[in-house]
């Protein structure tokens, strides 16, 4: 296919005109990254989204990857001598891979099969006479072909060959492939069943020891989790329909007739289906369930990453942060407002009340010396006691205490970017900052931790790794670029994902600030090593400059505006400041009078916007969260109880809930509102603060149920269906082996059994 071609196929794929699949296609051929399109080029793009931006690059890499896989085809065919113009023209018009395969099977290179053997000993113009159906005698026809000195002794053998190759040629023909493997997609049952003596062994599996669903209907987390009960060796796993379902097919395109032919003709068929077919349709129906799986799976890890990474920073606060422990203390660091290490120490509150008390005065004595504004305390092991240490300490100025989600942090401290930030310190120091710098900047400081160590994914290591890291490193440029970066501040790492820079010129920076100092504005940075006009472009609109001269240089408005802004200024009288600072200056603007060429509405528009809220950070506001008082551990909790708590996971049957007890407590599907709910993402998000139920407390398996249903939302479910939940879809009904498994019937139940495998 031609670049053409693809232009027209993705316009009409995505509903787009042909002008905006153009210009974005030339956009990523000339390096422009996905914000930098989405953000200052909505006059080329027609004002295309991200999400569509990237579907349209993740469309044009499929298509090439096609056109790639038809020129090695092609080759192979004209090399052995196959190609023919109509061959040619089915490898050139095929639209997927497995069609394009199915067109290659009969020519591809073979090993030798049973009917390749077959075809060795001469019988194959048997098999093609036979596959003629006209009414012969198999048994008289094979006669002429017994030869003992080619290994064919008896008619029967004869016949068994010539069955081989109709198989064979069953096998190959694409139209066979493709309407049984349409068969399979849409009909095949997703069967598993748990191995001999694994039953105790596998127990996280129990759900799937004896369960049965169409893989048309089953979701991604089931998928991945039975899959994974079989990698371990707990579950066996099967996925067909019906075989007679099959073999009708296969009858219904070579069955022509109703002598004996007819029936060996059958009797291959058969073959062909269970010792071919068969297993490469399962092996592609895997392969087709499990990318969907994939997909949804990333899907779901990609959204969450998203929302945790924009979640309200406290910002520029002086911060203590605290690494909590019982046996090996509590790692404490204070941090000034910029998240540099100022102090660090290690406290024991926990061992008695003599040795809380000594502490008690340390850490006062440390917030008074360095002036602490906020405390911000690990969610781990001896999280909840060490809160309740802190918040006791009578400290002269108010200080907010919250609690912190730890996720990573141990990752962080090891890896080799916090070596190369704090070379003369140990792992719990590290570990302690980044705490600290999480309630200062989440964004700043979580791009430092690969996204799959966050924890806000289920079954990170069963996806396909190279698509998930393509959509977390998308999410987490994404959600950069939409922040933006104060230049003077950010670290090595935060620079790598700005739109145009990449892990060498970040580095360039930061050693280019250190050694000259503070840049006054963004063309300075052109004075960095390897930073040429093409970074600059991609880049300048996403680095901030706050309090630079040039006002601008602190917005997100890109330097090539710069112009457009001076003359609304000039026009008006006013300096550009004048116009950030008064709105009725603004309003005085007439936006049509700028309107060129290259410059359009929509860019106009963000300029005005910007403007008016020059470099705002686009992320909510802060707002000080904490857990219920007394409630520290699973023992503290009481079905009933009514707890404040923040979302931390969200999958496709529910969200987990930090409650304050180290156990995340599962929200299922069900419990969310009083109304069907198809997907969690429309009820909660990551890091949202909730108000939940306890539904139920399983100490021996350590697993929390919750609500957050309110008791008037209970109360009508009891009631008579109304005319506004009487359209609710209906359950699905119980799977084969509900019988011996209740929890089937309960789903709450199954989440919470799935929840183990997190």
């Amino acid at each position: 296919m031609e670049t053409d071609t693809f232009i027209s196929k993705i316009a009409q794929e995505q509903n787009l005109n042909g002008h905006q699949v153009t210009s974005v296609t030339a956009l990523l051929a000339e390096g422009a990254t996905i914000p930098f399109i989405a953000r200052y080029r909505k006059e080329a793009t027609g004002s295309l989204d991200e999400v569509a931006v990237r579907a349209i690059r993740d469309r044009l890499n499929q298509l090439k990857d096609l056109t790639d896989r038809q020129a090695s085809i092609l080759k192979s065919l004209e090399k052995h001598r196959h190609l023919t113009d109509e061959l040619k023209e089915r490898v050139i018009g095929a639209e997927t891979l497995a069609t394009l395969e199915d067109i290659y099977l009969p020519y591809r290179p073979k090993r030798r099969t049973r009917a390749v053997m077959a075809r060795e000993k001469g019988l194959e113009p048997l098999a093609l006479l036979i596959l003629e159906q006209k009414g012969i005698d198999p048994n008289q026809a094979a006669g002429s072909f017994v030869d003992p000195e080619k290994d064919v002794e008896s008619v029967e053998d004869a016949l068994a060959g010539a069955r081989d190759i109709i198989a064979e040629i069953v096998n190959e023909r694409d139209e066979v492939r493709a309407r049984v493997r349409n068969l399979f997609f849409n009909k095949a049952l997703v069967k598993s069943r748990v191995l001999t003596r694994m039953e105790d062994a596998g127990a996280k599996f129990r759900d799937y020891f004896d369960w049965e669903e169409p893989v048309a209907a089953i979701p991604s987390h089931r998928m991945l989790a039975i899959r994974r009960g079989e990698k371990e060796m707990v579950l066996m796993l099967d996925v067909s329909p019906d075989e007679e379902a099959a073999v009708r097919i296969l009858e219904d395109l070579f069955i022509t007739g109703e002598g004996d032919d007819a029936a060996q003709v059958k009797m291959a068929i058969k073959d062909c289906y269970k010792r071919l077919l068969s297993t490469s349709m399962e092996t592609e129906t895997r392969l087709y369930a499990k990318d969907r799986a994939d997909a949804e799976a990333i899907r779901v890890f990609a959204e969450n990453l998203r929302q945790l990474l924009l979640s309200p920073p406290m910002g520029a606060k002086r911060v203590m942060g605290i690494d909590p422990g019982f046996r090996t203390g509590c790692k404490l660091v204070c941090l000034d407002r910029q998240g540099k290490l100022l102090h660090y120490d290690t406290i024991f509150p926990h061992m008695s009340e003599k040795k809380a008390q000594a502490e008690t005065e340390k850490v006062k004595a440390l917030c008074e010396r360095f002036e602490i504004e906020a405390i911000a305390v690990g969610n781990g092991t001896a999280g909840r006691e060490t809160e309740t240490f802190v918040r006791a300490i009578p400290v002269s100025k108010p200080v907010q205490v919250i609690m912190v989600n730890e996720s990573g942090a141990s990752i962080y401290s090891a890896s080799k970017v916090a070596r190369e930030e704090f070379p003369d310190h140990d792992l719990t120091v590290r570990g302690a900052v980044s705490i600290g710098r999480r309630l200062m900047d989440p964004l700043a400081e979580l791009v430092k931790i690969d996204p799959k160590s966050i924890g806000v994914g289920q079954y990170q290591h069963d996806v396909d790794q190279k698509s998930l890291k393509q959509s977390l490193d998308d999410v987490v440029m994404s959600c950069v670029n939409h922040v933006g970066v104060d230049l003077n501040r950010a670290s090595a790492q935060l620079l790598t994902y700005v739109s145009g820079l990449n892990a060498g010129i970040a580095k360039n920076i930061v050693a280019h600030r250190e050694a000259n100092g503070s840049f006054q504005d963004r063309k300075a940075v052109l004075k960095v090593p390897r930073l040429g006009p093409k970074a600059f472009e991609q880049s300048a609109g996403f680095l901030r400059i706050p309090g630079a001269k040039n006002p601008l240089d602190a917005s997100a408005v890109h330097p090539e505006s710069y112009p457009i802004v001076d003359s609304m200024a000039k026009d008006l009288g006013v300096t550009v400041a004048d116009l950030m600072n008064q709105p009725d200056t603004r309003n005085r603007i007439e936006v049509s009078r700028y309107v060129t060429d290259t410059v359009g509405i929509p860019t106009l528009n963000d300029i005005l916007n910007e403007l008016a809220k020059p470099g705002r950070d686009p992320r909510e506001r802060f707002e000080e969260f904490s857990f219920a008082d007394g409630i520290e551990k699973i023992q503290d909790l009481k079905k009933g109880m009514k707890l404040p708590g923040i979302v931390t996971n969200i999958t496709a049957f529910g969200a987990f809930v930090d409650i304050g007890v180290h156990q995340d407590g599962l929200v299922h599907i069900s419990q969310m509102a009083d109304r069907f709910v198809k997907n969690p993402t429309d009820i909660v998000k990551v890091q949202q603060k909730v108000l939940v139920t306890v539904l139920d407390v399983d100490l021996d398996r350590n697993r929390i149920a919750l609500s957050m249903k309110s008791p008037a939302e209970k109360r009508d479910k009891k009631a008579k269906k109304t005319p506004a939940n009487k359209n609710r879809p209906r359950q699905p009904k119980a799977k084969k082996g509900a019988d011996r498994n209740p929890s089937f019937r309960n789903p709450l139940a199954e989440a919470l059994i799935r929840s183990g495998l997190k």
